[in-house]
């Protein structure tokens, strides 16, 4: 199977750079699934069903979230409406939506793609570990299902390589997404999971992860704290992700490589 993974889109220069580039992205890597990262799709911070319903018509496959899935109120009760898209696994089993979905894809394949936040510097949440275990019960590589995709929505790089080894041989790919960087770690684990610590983002890169300079620098450099709300900004956005190929008998891993599409 080959999948592609667009990192966290921000706002409508993420959006447009993604829809730009979908079909060069069919092209360029013939995958059978593409998911995309929408947890700042909508103004920066979080995503709204229309998002959600241009994005599966363009060709998206699932679509994934983070710890800002619940800033656009319009959003809750698509989360059940829609089952292409997840939100955290690990949040409690009474919010709404589901953590993982099963996609049945064109070519008959099933993937089965989570999405699971840190807790290192993050907003409380279960334990990552025995929250995919408890679905690792249920599901198992080359047997009940083809490939499992984990998006792991968390701010510190020990936390995301812990968890990548500890899924290790028992998922397809564990890649990282919420800081907006783009890490130079893609490897093949010993087991043969695809690991990435952050698949970057999808915007404009122009500023501070997508946003204007200057509510960061004041709070982060000048005085401590900031007057205004983060600001996306609006210009040509990057396209940076993952491809991950993986293998058909064994759903483990045989490929990964870093996807970035500049503006042109």
């Amino acid at each position: 199977m080959k999948i592609v993974y667009l990192g966290d889109i921000v706002a409508r220069a993420g959006r447009e750079a993604v829809y730009n580039n979908i079909e060069n992205l069919r092209a360029q890597y013939k995958f059978d699934a593409l998911i995309v990262n929408a947890d700042n799709a909508a103004h920066g911070f979080g995503v709204t069903p229309g998002i959600c319903r241009d994005m599966l018509e363009k060709g998206v496959s699932a679509i994934v979230t983070g710890d800002h899935v619940w800033n656009q109120r319009d959003i809750v009760p698509f989360l059940d409406e829609c089952k292409q898209i997840a939100r955290p696994l690990n949040y409690p089993d009474t919010a709404p939506g589901c953590g993982s979905r099963e996609i049945l894809l064109p070519n008959g394949q099933k993937l089965l793609v989570a999405e699971v936040v840190g807790r290192i510097f993050m907003d409380a949440a279960d334990c990552p570990a025995q929250t995919m275990d408890k679905l690792l019960r249920t599901y198992t590589l080359g047997r009940n299902i083809d490939a499992i995709f984990v998006d792991f929505h968390a701010e510190a790089t020990g936390e995301k390589q812990a968890f990548g080894h500890y899924l290790d041989g028992r998922v397809s790919a564990v890649i990282g997404s919420h800081t907006h960087v783009p890490t130079s770690d893609a490897v093949i684990l010993p087991k043969g999971t695809a690991y990435q610590s952050d698949a970057g983002m999808c915007g404009d890169y122009g500023g501070v992860i997508g946003f204007d300079i200057a509510a960061p620098i004041d709070h982060l450099c000048r005085r401590g704290y900031s007057g205004s709300r983060l600001t996306p900004l609006n210009g040509r956005g990057t396209v940076c992700g993952t491809f991950i190929e993986t293998d058909d008998q064994t759903g483990l891993a045989v490929k990964i490589a870093t996807i970035r599409i500049n503006p042109k």
